[in-house]
């Protein structure tokens, strides 16, 4: 802006590994969001590499970019991102529409993702008919519908309260169990001490990694 360069990111150096869980913490303003952003494809280094699975990133074109998001990642929002006109079967099935997927095979798995996360009862309830932890329930299940290798989580317990937390954490730590990577962003410090490995940020840098040993 004007002359001013603010860094969002400035010499990060990381590497996660397949099958990792790692929570990256930090103060506002310290580059979290920049980093699951770029993580998930959802924005493009000014400078240096982003590898996922030895693929350069920062090279593929929009429609590389979106193809790839598609096929191995998921994502989980503290907001939850539900579109309100939809019910929850439609809401977990929205990846799959946009994958061009059969109407009722589609439908099919969003019902058994909606099972697997515990609201087979609530298949035909909208967003403003759930609670807090049932609507990041549906976000869960929606992040799974391409079945992804990686999952990214922007706070995924923020707007719940303690009990409801643990259980979203439960469900991410089944996910976890089952092979997948998962990167999520947290202020709370008894949410991140749930991940394998803590990742902390200030001022665009990593100030701390547990999974570095010294």
């Amino acid at each position: 802006m004007g002359d001013a360069v603010v860094r969002a990111l400035d010499g990060v150096d990381l590497v996660i590994g397949k099958g990792e869980f790692v929570a990256v913490m930090g103060p506002s303003g310290s580059g979290k969001s920049t980093l699951l952003n770029l993580l998930g494809c959802l924005d493009r280094p000014d400078q240096g590499q982003y590898l996922l699975d030895g693929q350069d990133v920062a090279s593929l074109h929009d429609d590389e970019l979106s193809a790839l998001r598609s096929a191995r990642l998921g994502f989980i929002f503290q907001s939850f991102n539900l579109i309100q006109s939809l019910n929850v079967v439609q809401n977990i099935g929205l990846p799959l529409v946009y994958g061009d997927c059969d109407p009722a095979e589609a439908e099919a798995r969003s019902r058994k993702l909606a099972a697997r996360v515990g609201l087979t009862d609530r298949c035909s309830h909208r967003p403003m008919e759930l609670s807090g932890g049932q609507q990041q329930r549906v976000a869960i299940a929606r992040s799974l519908a391409n079945n992804p290798v990686i999952i990214l989580a922007d706070e995924p317990t923020g707007n719940l309260d303690s009990r409801t937390g643990n259980e979203i954490m439960a469900l991410l730590a089944e996910l976890h169990a089952e092979g997948r990577t998962i990167v999520m962003v947290t202020h709370e410090d008894d949410i991140a001490a749930k991940a394998q490995r803590v990742v902390t940020m200030r001022d665009g840098r990593v100030q701390h990694d547990t999974g570095v040993r010294s």
